[in-house]
C-alpha cells in the first residue's frame, strides 16, 4: 500500500519490483530474566517479515530504554554490549520494512512516549486504514506528530482518552480504528496484546517458565525455545502483569474472523503454524490443488525458489511428475531498489536466479511460483528457461490472481500497475511469454488451507488481493478518491 501514512509501507519491493511483502514482525517478552536476548532472537526468526529496520524497547522496573536501527536485527542486536543497553525483565521488538513518509529512525519501532499515566511503547504490525483522517482530526486538537507512521495515530487517542485506566483507554483508542492491527503493548504495569476484531494480522502467545512471549509467527517460539500456548484470538486484548497473571478480554463484541490468507501462500515462514494449519502442509496442499485444475503433460516441475517450492513439492507429487531444482538461488544477493531500466530490473533478476542448464535442456517445464504480481519475475524466469533450452514453460501460480492492492499491512504497487488488473489470464500468458498460464481457484485455495469453498456472503479469510471483497471500511482511500474526483469535474460555464 502507497500511502503516506502505511505503518510498514515499503516504496520498493524486490530488485525487481515483482514480489508482495508483509511489512512487519513484533516480539514480546515479560516475566524473562533476559527478556532483550529473548526478544532479539526472536525478531531475528521473524527477519523475513521486515529487512529494512529493526528495534526492541525494555523496561527494567524504574524506566523504560530503547534502542532502534537501521538495517538487519544481526546488525544492531548481536552484541552483548547492546543487548547489555536494554535491561530488565520485559522487552518488545520490531522489524520493518520503511514507509513511504521515510526509511529514517523516527519511524522505527517500537515507538515510544511518556503519558499522564507513565511510559507507553507500542509495536504494531498492520495498517489502519483511517489512520489519515484520524490524524487530521487529532493535529487540529493540538496533537503534535514526530513520526509518519500510523502507529503514532494509536498513542495520541491513547493519550487523549478520558478513561481511567490504561487498558480501557487503549481499548477506547482502538474503538476508533479501522483496518489492521497486531499490537504488543509496554506499561509500567506490565505487557498487553491484542488483535483487530477480524484477525486480520497474525498473532500468537507462547512461555518460556514463567515468562509469556507473544510473536508475529510461531517459528519464533522455536528459536527462542518456547511452547506455543495459542492464537491470540481475534479481537482479543490479552493483559500480563509482573507476577505472571493473565486476564483476557473481548471488548470488541463478536465477529466473523478474516484472516489474512496470503500467509498461508507466502508470508509466513513454511515452518510456521498459521491459522491452526501448517503453513508448509498447506502450501503443498495448494500445488496439489494446483495440479488436479491445471495438469499438464511435462517433464519436471521446477519451482521459482524459495517461496514456490513447497507448492512445486506438492503439485510434483499430485501430477506423477519429477520435482526438481532447474532455478538456483543466490542467497548472498542484497536488497536493492528498484532500478529505473529493465536492462537493471532483469541484471537483478539474473544476479538471483540462474537455470540448471543442464537439466532444463530439451525438457517441458512447469515453473511454480507463489504469486504474479506486475509479471516482470515470470517474463524473465521463464525467458531464462528458454534461453537454457527448454522444450516447453508452461507456468502455475499457487494463488488466483492478484488484482487488488492491499491496504492492511501488505506492500502492493497501485492497481494500474498489477497485471491481473489490467489483463486476463490469456494475455498474462502471452506478456509472460509461457506456453500455457494457470492460476489456482480460489475455492481450490480455501480448500488447500482446510476449509470449506469460499462462502461469497462471509468469506472465512480476509482474500480482498484477489476478490477486491475488503472486509473494513477504506476511510482515507475514499476520501482521496472522492477528493481526485472533485478535481477532475468540469468547470466553467458549461459544467453539469
Amino acid at each position: 500500500m502507497n500511502t503516506p501514512l502505511g505503518n510498514c509501507t515499503h516504496p520498493f519491493l524486490d530488485e525487481d519490483g515483482d514480489k508482495l511483502r508483509e511489512e512487519c514482525g513484533v516480539f514480546g517478552a515479560i516475566n524473562a530474566a533476559d527478556a532483550t536476548a529473548v526478544t532479539a532472537l526472536g525478531l531475528h526468526a521473524l527477519q523475513h517479515r521486515g529487512q529494512e529496520a529493526a528495534g526492541i524497547v525494555a523496561w527494567d522496573g524504574a524506566e523504560f530504554r530503547v534502542r532502534r536501527g537501521l538495517g538487519h536485527v544481526a546488525e544492531n542486536f548481536s552484541s552483548s554490549e547492546a543487548i547489555a543497553e536494554l535491561p530488565g525483565h520485559m522487552a518488545a521488538g520490531h522489524v520493518r520494512y520503511s514507509t513511504t513518509g521515510g526509511s529514517g529512525l523516527r519511524n522505527v519501532q517500537p515507538l515510544y512516549a511518556d503519558l499522564a499515566s507513565g511510559g507507553f511503547a507500542v509495536a504494531h504490525n498492520g495498517n489502519i486504514s483511517n489512520a489519515g483522517t484520524l490524524r487530521e482530526e487529532l493535529v487540529q486538537r493540538g496533537a503534535i506528530f514526530q513520526s509518519t507512521s500510523d502507529t503514532e495515530v494509536i498513542i495520541h487517542l491513547v493519550a487523549t482518552s478520558r478513561y481511567p485506566t490504561i487498558v480501557d483507554r487503549l481499548i477506547d483508542a482502538l474503538r476508533l480504528l479501522e483496518g489492521a492491527y497486531a499490537l504488543i503493548v509496554m506499561t509500567p504495569e506490565g505487557m498487553i496484546a491484542c488483535r483487530d476484531p477480524l484477525g486480520i494480522r497474525p498473532l500468537v502467545m507462547g512461555r518460556i517458565g514463567d515468562a509469556t512471549v507473544f510473536a508475529s509467527e510461531s517459528v519464533a517460539f522455536d528459536v527462542v525455545g518456547a511452547e506455543m500456548v495459542r492464537e491470540v484470538e481475534p479481537g482479543e486484548l490479552i493483559k500480563v502483569d509482573y507476577d505472571g497473571n493473565i486476564d483476557s478480554l473481548h471488548p470488541f463484541g463478536s465477529h466473523k474472523p478474516r484472516p489474512c490468507i496470503f500467509e498461508h501462500v507466502y508470508f509466513s515462514r513454511p515452518d510456521s503454524f498459521f491459522a491452526g494449519r501448517s503453513v508448509y502442509e498447506a502450501r503443498k496442499a495448494i500445488g496439489a490443488e494446483l495440479a488436479k485444475e491445471s495438469p499438464v503433460e511435462a517433464d519436471l516441475v521446477v519451482p521459482v525458489p524459495d517461496s514456490g517450492v513447497p507448492a512445486a513439492i506438492g503439485y510434483a507429487q499430485e501430477a506423477g511428475i519429477p520435482f526438481e531444482l532447474g532455478i538456483i538461488r543466490s542467497h548472498y544477493v542484497g536488497r536493492t531498489f528498484i532500478q529505473p531500466s529493465d536492462g537493471a530490473r532483469h541484471a537483478g533478476v539474473k544476479r538471483k536466479h540462474n537455470a540448471n542448464r543442464n537439466l532444463v535442456a530439451g525438457k517441458r517445464i512447469v515453473l511454480i511460483d507463489d504469486s504474479i504480481v506486475r509479471g516482470t519475475t515470470s517474463l524473465q524466469i521463464v525467458e531464462m528457461m528458454r534461453d537454457a533450452g527448454a522444450k516447453e514453460v508452461h507456468f502455475r501460480v499457487a494463488s488466483p490472481p492478484t488484482a487488488h492492492s492491499c491496504f492492511y499491512g501488505v506492500d502492493t504497487p497501485e492497481r494500474s500497475k498489477l497485471l491481473a488488473a489490467r489483463m486476463d489470464v490469456e494475455p498474462m500468458c502471452e506478456f509472460i511469454k509461457a506456453d500455457t498460464l494457470a492460476f489456482v481457484s480460489i475455492d481450490g485455495l480455501y480448500r488447500a488451507v482446510g476449509e470449506k469453498p469460499r462462502v461469497k456472503e462471509c468469506p472465512q479469510f480476509c482474500d480482498a488481493c484477489f476478490t477486491g471483497d475488503y472486509p473494513t471500511s477504506l476511510t482515507d482511500l475514499n476520501r482521496r478518491e472522492d477528493k481526485q474526483h472533485e478535481l477532475a469535474l468540469p468547470v466553467g460555464k458549461n459544467a453539469a
